[in-house]
């Protein structure tokens, strides 16, 4: 009796660290990032299954930074630049992350809804993109941030869905193993694209912004004052970790099934979600179709309150609003209506036409271009001894830290090449 009480208080001891990284890396497999995952298996099969053992370590690295930025200042990513760099280069980042921002909430409302009446085919995609948009408000502005913390760390229990789909259907392990932990690369046009996408999908600014002040605001709802020692920081490495891991494992799984089923059936185009699950019902049977749909609409409801709520977060903090999910909206009112404007502007993307792959396509260049400068940034102010006092970077984040900002530069590069041939 004694070993099962001890047990149970250490379950709930380990999910009580999980928090703002779980929350984080979840949120990053959102339906766009689903649906480049899904084109990455159809287009080349297993081939890319490997990306899956390099962007954890990388994507933990940055989140990792960022989230001991907010532990130490107290405070988000936007008022530390603020604070102690030039206000033309918060700007240029403003202006490029904002439009990528509400052009990835249009693409998940789009993606979503597209599903919702695949499930649903009587009702119109577009009543569907309205209800998800006003359920989504509803809960931002009735909620406050502990409620809605609890809301999107249930929801991240959807991704659970994607690793149950390529056990219902036949695998070669063997090449499964082989391809994912010997690296195949093919220097064609395609095959980079495709690598530049996966990155540009898993280390995302905005997820930047989110994590740094998640934790500020963890810590200021704190019921005991906390001081960040290495408790603490090891809670925190735990959570992230934790987070970027099931990203990570999430994306592998969604290329798996698209790369044992979808491959093999000489379907080599997707380029939305509902297009993924359209493709796997005839496959694999309406089960997979429907499994594969609902972790869609799952990892949107997760997704794009992060989303809306980094773009406003970011915009409080540059002009010195009131800002913070646990206030009343009278309380916080430009931060809420900002919220309120980007999804509705995200929204009225599909009634203005425009296409969800242009949208991806628009929000790919906008993070590849801020991606590389924000790195650079979060690596200097993780270094800078003024602003972290004695939690400056270790060896080990440094090291990650800088891979990924030559992979990010390099894909940067890539990304305009593509574009201008």
């Amino acid at each position: 009796m004694n070993s099962a009480i001890k047990y149970s208080a250490r379950i709930k001891k380990f999910l009580s660290i999980l928090g703002p990284g779980l929350v984080t890396g979840a949120s990053d497999d959102d339906p766009s990032g689903i649906a480049t995952y899904s084109q990455a298996g159809a287009q080349f099969g297993l081939s890319t299954l490997w990306t899956a053992l390099l962007t954890f370590p990388l994507m933990a690295g940055i989140q990792g930074m960022c989230a001991r930025i907010g532990l130490v200042t107290s405070q988000g990513l936007t008022v530390t630049l603020k604070q102690h760099y030039s206000k033309p280069l918060l700007y240029t980042m403003l202006l490029f992350s904002f439009p990528a921002i509400t052009l990835n909430i249009g693409a998940d409302i789009q993606g979503m809804g597209a599903v919702a009446n695949m499930i649903f085919p009587a009702i119109p995609v577009s009543v569907f993109c309205v209800g998800i948009t006003a359920i989504l408000m509803f809960i931002i502005i009735k909620y406050p941030y502990q409620k809605i913390a609890t809301i999107l760390k249930w929801l991240c229990l959807s991704l659970l869905l994607y690793m149950v789909v390529p056990f219902m259907v036949k695998q070669d392990w063997g090449l499964i193993a082989k391809n994912t932990f010997v690296p195949a690369i093919k220097f064609n046009k395609d095959f980079i694209s495709i690598l530049v996408a996966i990155l540009g999908t898993t280390i995302s600014p905005y997820l930047f912004f989110w994590q740094t002040t998640m934790e500020a605001e963890d810590m200021a709802h704190s019921k005991r004052k906390v001081i960040v020692d290495k408790q603490v920081l090891d809670n925190m490495k735990t959570d992230v970790n934790i987070g970027m891991l099931l990203s990570n494992v999430v994306m592998f799984f969604i290329i798996l099934t698209a790369g044992s089923v979808l491959f093999p059936a000489g379907i080599r185009q997707i380029d939305t979600v509902d297009q993924a699950a359209k493709a796997l019902e005839p496959l694999t049977g309406k089960l997979t179709y429907l499994i594969f749909a609902l972790g869609v609409l799952g990892t949107g409801l997760l997704a794009i309150p992060v989303l809306a709520g980094s773009q406003s977060y970011m915009l409080a903090e540059t002009f010195d609003w009131k800002a913070g999910l646990d206030k009343k909206f009278p309380q916080a009112r430009p931060f809420y209506v900002t919220i309120i404007i980007s999804l509705s502007v995200g929204l009225s993307l599909d009634f203005l036409g425009v296409s969800p792959i242009k949208a991806l396509l628009y929000t790919a260049i906008s993070y590849g271009l801020t991606a590389p400068v924000l790195i650079a940034i979060i690596l200097h102010i993780g270094n800078n001894k003024k602003i972290m006092q004695a939690n400056t970077n270790s060896k080990i984040s440094n090291f990650l830290g800088f891979v990924t900002l030559i992979l990010m530069t390099v894909s940067a590069i890539a990304l305009i090449y593509f574009l201008l041939t």
